[in-house]
Parts: structure tokens; C-alpha cells; sequence
């Protein structure tokens, strides 16, 4: 079985489980609202949570859309990825106390008084897939006979060049010709992997990488499955090899080994996991099988009953004039019954907009829903294509033969999304309330600019709850983003922006246009096309390109390209575009802390200085990076535990890990004993957790907290990464670190975020054994006070 880290539903209903023997506390848990009192470690009112270990590896997946309108947004990326490298691998420089007070390390290490910001990381997995997965059988579009990166089937690409097959040369080198690169600069794999960032002649991990984002190319799909494609990649269990249309519905045959193959040698199950999109439309994901396939078809789609219209998409029936009416009244608006029946126009059903407002215009939601993303993500296990629940990759040991058995739990999984959404909307404010991506506060007071994080995003804001309201709305409920600038629609639309008071400016006023999306415009018909959410300008005007032309040379006024002296269509494309990246942002609100917002379309572009914090993708990168060094920095605690006078916590520490029969042993390890009779408790819900099973933990020790004085006040005030020693002698265990409760210095949590300044801080052989984890259990409120 595989591991089972708590489900989303397990987790927010923890507040209502915290009757456990004294198996637990959470440090992490709702449970703990309040500070926990020093107590008598006996049955009571508990919780337990797996205690974060610092991470050492991680596996980065780069999800970039490869259709047209992208490769100027690859081409910014691509100046992103030193950025983001850099700041993994050679991390900054802080001062302890003032973490706004940084600088780039150098030689190694970093100048007197300051530290990095977390260690650098040496093991690190990269790989590339795109958006293309073909039509989805409709065998009308995306054809891989017209280009082969129409389909690139959720397989990792390395290419350096659109035109360039990834089966054929594999070129650029990739680690083991698997398709992803490698970085090990301490050569511990096998075979080793690349040890070099950058050599100054082409090679090294960040031209190579370079090289290979700007090959993914715009010549994919036009119909993006910007979801589904990771979702392929990493999840599914079962990934088809062709799907085809049987009579009237696709049918998947067959197995992709190849894929199965490059995931499992690129996911491995303890590393942390990040997933990194790049996309200027929203997401269309098709469902595989039934009829959905016909989104990606030529030809007219059948007209939906005309309660989608007259009642709403919800109505029951709502549906489309091709399926069984049943209770429902005849439609007249459907055909004859018992004859053929109505398909749309041209008009009412162009092509392009297949993936728009889909349920209203068809009468049926023909993609994937965005809870089979956020289950993903977070579940230990999701259904197949039958609807079985299976166990799922990303939570699983895909090799059992490598030794490794550690279980990733959800905490260490991150979403990213660099997508349609306006910079200004996202980003933090200054003093005077302006999107400021250079002094823009966080929610501590400090100028740091930047794009907001999941708690910011979810902080009340213009007489809104939250930012989603403006930028997503809610979509379950059918309510638009308070940012008419986020809606989808393919007629011009009014208002404005609640953040900046910015107005949108109508199609036929363009020299009113705004900083935001330039003005709306007037799309063709019979193509279709959507507003755009945001804007921005090209470094280098193109020809043709995005603007909308049409035979009859009628000013369509697109933001995008310049007007002929006699007002109507250019060919010259001045500006880029991005359209609201809804279903996205919806994943990405649904996974709270494990997900990061970012824009497609940056502040700017023209200055590129290392003081230049608002150039392309940098502030997407920096949200990224920050938000992985809080698992990259160690166990800093969200809550507050309550000490005793001395500085002990009632609370014990269990370690469990799977050993060779008959190998387990406790006693005479330096901080180790066995579960002693008063807490086989806190050992049963150990080997309670969703992860015991699948981890095969057979042997659990209690790692011992510190209690001499002299010992617990060295753990608690020396400063890392100096050793923990009293009179020479090194200090084994654990102790708790709170320097706003009087215990612990403040240098020793510095890297910890400011509303975490709190740890279980390990000491010399405490640390956690190899492929061990560690749960920190402590006392209910309702046992005796000490």
C-alpha cells in the first residue's frame, strides 16, 4: 500500500480529532489554537504531526505552454532560470536579525555576521514537459503529422530547438538520456550528474537548461492542457500509449511505458516537489474518453437545451440536444424529436473558444474538474480511469529497489502558476496603497516587494475578503472576479480595478488605453477570442504575429499591434498578451500554502540590474523560492508551545524507520531509548500515520529531550551552524527554541518566517536517522499542571 499522508478533509477536520492518547500534538495541527501549558505526559486530549525535516533534494518540473503567442514568454523565462537556480543552489547571504540585510554569497560562503538563508541545495532533479497532448483523438487538430510537438504525450522534452524531435537525439544531453537534468555538485549519484552551473563557453547546468526551455517551442497544441499535462506526467496511474474514436467515443489502448519510465526515474519519493507552470491562457484539459474529444473537432458543436440560457448553467436541465432528454420537456430549439438534432452556427461555436464557458454554450463541461488537480496534490490515494481508488505516484515509493523508502508527505508538494492574472493585482502595496513590486510590504511591515503569499492572498483587501475575490471570484458559485479585467469574455467589458482604480477602456478609445491590458477590442466572430487580462510590451515589435486580421481589412483595434496611418490593422505587433488563467488560480487558492501565484506578463523589461527586483520573472521566482526555503530552512513551528520555568516542554519526540528484522535497536544510541510503557501511546499513533505502511516502519525509538540545564541552555542559545557542545563534549537530543517566551537566542530561529520564530532544535546524533521521521508529541490542556 502506499504511503497516506492525511487527506485535506482529514486535515481540516483535526480541530475535531484531538481526543488521541498522548500520541500526539501537533506543532502544525489546528489543534493547537492556544499555547500548551508544561504538563504530566499521560492519556488526555492529543494530536500528532509528522515533524518537517530539512529538505536535501528537489525535484523541479517546468509545465510551459508551447503554443502560439508563447515563445516571447519562453524567452523571458529563459532569463529566469539562472535566477532561480542560483537562488537554490548558491542561496543568499542574511544577517541573522535583519533578513532584509542580504547579499549574493561568495566563494562559498558568506562575509562575517552573516549566515545563508537556508543550505544550499545539492541534489536537485529538472525537467520540462509542455502543454500539448494532442486532440484527444478527434483526429481533426493537433495532429502530430503536422508538427510533432503537437503532441509531446506528458513526456519530459529536451530540445534546443521547436524543429528538433525529442526522440531523436536527445539533444541536449539529459541525466542517464532520461530527459531531465541532474545537478550534483558533490557527485553522489550514480552515475554523477552535472557538478557544474555554468562554464562560461555554453556548458553547465544553467546554459544547458537555458537551452532547453527556449526549445520547447510555440509550435504545440492550440489546445492546451496546461493541467492535465503534469497531471499525466506525474499521476495518472495508467498513462494510454493512443486514444482513438470508437464509433462515437475515444477509447485509450495501451500503456506508455516510456513515461512511466522517465517518472519514475525522475520522482523520487522523499524529495520535495515543485511544479512550475508557464501559460498565458486558461486551462483546457479534456476529459480522456466519452465524447469530450469533440472540443478539439471540426465541425459545429450540438446546441445546448435552451434552459442553459433561460435558467442557467445549473438547471438541471441543462444539458446538450444530443443526449436523452429524459424528464425534461421537449425542446423545440433542439431539432425534431426523434430526428437529428441542432448544431450551433459559426457565430455561436467558432473554434477558438471550445473552452469557454462551456456548460451555458453546450450544455456540458467537457473538461477534467479542478478537484481531480487539488486531489493530486494532496491525496494519498486517487481514483484510476474506472473510478478505483489507486494508490498515488506522487505519495508512493515508485522504486522499491533503490533503497529509498522515505514517503514525501503533502507538505513537501508546491504549485506554482505563471499566469494570466495583472501584476498589479497580486502584488504587495507600500505606504500609499500602490502595487509596489520593489517596496510593496508584506504582511510584517517590511519592504520587500514581491508578489503576495497564500496568507496575504487570503487578507482582506479594498473592501474585499481576499484577493481572490477580485482576481478568481468564486467560481462554484458562478461569481466573477471583482477585477473586470479577470473576466472572460469575448465581448468588451466595463468597470474597474478595485486595487489600482484603473478603468478598462473600451475598443473604440484606445488612446485612453490603461497599464493594465491596454483596451478591449474587437474580436472576429467566426475566429473567437477573449479579452485580455494583462499586457505588456514586446522588446521587439514582430510582424503579423497575435493581431487579429480579417479579408475585409476591419479595424479590429487589438491592443496588441499598431494601426496603418488610415486607422485600420497593422501587421506589427508591439505588445503580448495574456488571457485569465481562472482554472489555474482556482488550483492554486485550493492549495493554500502549497501554492504560488505569479503573472505572465511583467512589470517590466527594459532594466535588468541586479537591483532591478521587478525585471521579467523575478518576482514570480522570488515567491517560489520563498516559499521552499520555509521546508528548506528546518522545523520552525507555527505555534507556540508553553515551557516550564526550566525550559522543558511535556512533550516527547518519536522516531520511526523501517530496519532489517531483527536490526532494530534503541538503547545505547546517544539520545535514543525505547518507548518506555508511560508512552505507547504516543507509539501506536505512530504507527497509526498514513505513511507507516507504506514505509514499513518496524522499529520506533523516543529521541530524549535535553533536561540537564547546562545542556538546554546550550541547545537553546548557540548559534548554527557551530556544534552544540558543553565543556567540550557534544550535546545529544532536543530542546525547544523560543526566544520571545525567554528561551533561545533569536539568531538560532532567524531563518525561520517571523510569525514562526519557534523550533524543536535537534542536537548532535537527535538529528533524525536516515530515512527516519519524526513525530513531536505533547500533553492535552486537560492533564495536571506541573
Amino acid at each position: 500500500m502506499a504511503a497516506r499522508p492525511p487527506s485535506r478533509a482529514a486535515r481540516a477536520a483535526a480541530p475535531l480529532m484531538c481526543s488521541l492518547v498522548v500520541g500526539g500534538t501537533s506543532l502544525i495541527s489546528g489543534c493547537l489554537t492556544r499555547p500548551i501549558a508544561h504538563q504530566d505526559t499521560r492519556t488526555t486530549g492529543t494530536v500528532v504531526e509528522r515533524i518537517p525535516k530539512r529538505v536535501d533534494k528537489i525535484d523541479l518540473l517546468l509545465t510551459i505552454d508551447n503554443s502560439a503567442s508563447m515563445k516571447d514568454k519562453q524567452d523571458i523565462l529563459a532569463l529566469a532560470v539562472p535566477d532561480l537556480v542560483e537562488r537554490l543552489v548558491n542561496p543568499r547571504c542574511i544577517n541573522p536579525l535583519k533578513p532584509l540585510d542580504s547579499e549574493k554569497a561568495t566563494d562559498g560562503g558568506c562575509r562575517s555576521g552573516k549566515e545563508r538563508e537556508f543550505a544550499p541545495v545539492t541534489d536537485i532533479h529538472i525537467g520540462i514537459i509542455s502543454t500539448s497532448l494532442g486532440d484527444h483523438g478527434a483526429a481533426s487538430v493537433c495532429l502530430p503529422e503536422k508538427h510533432f510537438s503537437n503532441n509531446d504525450r506528458g513526456h519530459l522534452i529536451a530540445r534546443s530547438d521547436e524543429n528538433d524531435s525529442n526522440d531523436e537525439d536527445n539533444n541536449p544531453p539529459t541525466y542517464r538520456n532520461k530527459g531531465f537534468l541532474a545537478w550534483d555538485p558533490e557527485q553522489k549519484l550514480s552515475p554523477a550528474g552535472e557538478s557544474i552551473l555554468d562554464d562560461g563557453q555554453g556548458s553547465g547546468l544553467v546554459p544547458t537548461l537555458t537551452n532547453m526551455v527556449k526549445g520547447v517551442g510555440d509550435a504545440g497544441c492550440g489546445v492546451e492542457s496546461q493541467l492535465e499535462s503534469w497531471y499525466r506526467f506525474l499521476v495518472d496511474p495508467a498513462p494510454y500509449e493512443i486514444i482513438e474514436v470508437v464509433g462515437d467515443e475515444a477509447v485509450r489502448k495501451g500503456l506508455d511505458t516510456k513515461l512511466l519510465e522517465q517518472r519514475q526515474a525522475f520522482l523520487r519519493p522523499d524529495s520535495l516537489l515543485a511544479i512550475v507552470m508557464l501559460s498565458d491562457e486558461n486551462d483546457c484539459s479534456i476529459r480522456e474518453g466519452g465524447t469530450a474529444y469533440r472540443v478539439a473537432q471540426a465541425g459545429r458543436l450540438p446546441r445546448p437545451r435552451k434552459e442553459c440560457s433561460e435558467k442557467g448553467p445549473d438547471d438541471p436541465c441543462c444539458k446538450s440536444c444530443s443526449v436523452d432528454r429524459g424528464e425534461c420537456p421537449v425542446d423545440e430549439t433542439c431539432g425534431v424529436p426523434g430526428g437529428p438534432f441542432e448544431v450551433l452556427s459559426e457565430i455561436e461555436d467558432p473554434t477558438n473558444l471550445r473552452c469557454f464557458d462551456q456548460k451555458r454554450r453546450f450544455g456540458a463541461n467537457l473538461l477534467y474538474p479542478i478537484d481531480r488537480y487539488t486531489k493530486a496534490l494532496t491525496e494519498p490515494q486517487i481514483p484510476d480511469h474506472e473510478g478505483n481508488l489507486v494508490d498515488n505516484p506522487i505519495f508512493s515509493d515508485l522504486d522499491p529497489s533503490d533503497g529509498n523508502t522515505t514517503i514525501r508527505p503533502p507538505e513537501l508538494v508546491f504549485f506554482a502558476g505563471l499566469i494570466g492574472v495583472p501584476w498589479q493585482d497580486i502584488a504587495r502595496q507600500n505606504d500609499a496603497g500602490e502595487p509596489d513590486l520593489r517596496e510593496g510590504k508584506d504582511k510584517d511591515g517590511n519592504p520587500v516587494g514581491g508578489f503576495k503569499g497564500a496568507e496575504e492572498l487570503s487578507a482582506q483587501i479594498a473592501g474585499f475578503s481576499s484577493t481572490w475575490d477580485i482576481i478568481l471570484g468564486d467560481p462554484r458559485a458562478r461569481r466573477a472576479p471583482a477585477d473586470p479585467h479577470m473576466v472572460e469574455s469575448p465581448a468588451p467589458r466595463e468597470g474597474e480595478n478595485p486595487i489600482t482604480g484603473t478603468r478598462i477602456a473600451g475598443p473604440d478609445s484606445p488612446d485612453d488605453e490603461n497599464l493594465i491590458n491596454g483596451h478591449e477590442w474587437n474580436p472576429r466572430p467566426t475566429f473567437g477570442d477573449l479579452q485580455f487580462a494583462c499586457v505588456f510590451p514586446l522588446k521587439t515589435s514582430v510582424m503579423n504575429g497575435d493581431c487579429d486580421k480579417s479579408n475585409d481589412k476591419e479595424d479590429r483595434n487589438s491592443p496588441l499591434c499598431v494601426d496603418n496611418p488610415d486607422g485600420t490593422d497593422s501587421n506589427v505587433q508591439v505588445k503580448a498578451k495574456a488571457y485569465p488563467g481562472l482554472r489555474q488560480l482556482e488550483l492554486i487558492r485550493d492549495l493554500g500554502e502549497q501554492g504560488i501565484v505569479g503573472s505572465v506578463c511583467p512589470a517590466q523589461l527594459e532594466n535588468s540590474g541586479p537591483g532591478d527586483t521587478d525585471f521579467g520573472y523575478r518576482p514570480a521566482i522570488g515567491a517560489i523560492v520563498d516559499r521552499l526555503k520555509t521546508r528548506l530552512g528546518g522545523q520552525c513551528l507555527p505555534r507556540a508551545l508553553q515551557p516550564s520555568k526550566a525550559g522543558e516542554v511535556s512533550c516527547v519526540v518519536v522516531e520511526a524507520r523501517s530496519v532489517p528484522e531483527g536490526q532494530c535497536s534503541c538503547d545505547g544510541r546517544a539520545a535514543r531509548r525505547q518507548v518506555p510503557p508511560e508512552h505507547l501511546g504516543a507509539q501506536r499513533v505512530v504507527l497509526d500515520d498514513p505513511v507507516a505502511e507504506a514505509s514499513g516502519w518496524n522499529c520506533v525509538c523516543e529521541v530524549e529531550q535535553l533536561s540537564k540545564p547546562e545542556e538546554l541552555a546550550a541547545c537553546q542559545n548557540t548559534l548554527p551552524p557551530a556544534p552544540v557542545e558543553v565543556g567540550g563534549e557534544k550535546v545529544h537530543g532536543w530542546c525547544y527554541v523560543d526566544p520571545r517566551l525567554g528561551f533561545g537566542k533569536d539568531e538560532v530561529v532567524a531563518q525561520c518566517p517571523s510569525t514562526e520564530r519557534r523550533q524543536i532544535r535537534f542536537t548532535g546524533e537527535g538529528e533524525a536517522l536516515d530515512g527516519a521521521t519524526q513525530f513531536v508529541i505533547c500533553a492535552g490542556d486537560t492533564a495536571k499542571q506541573q
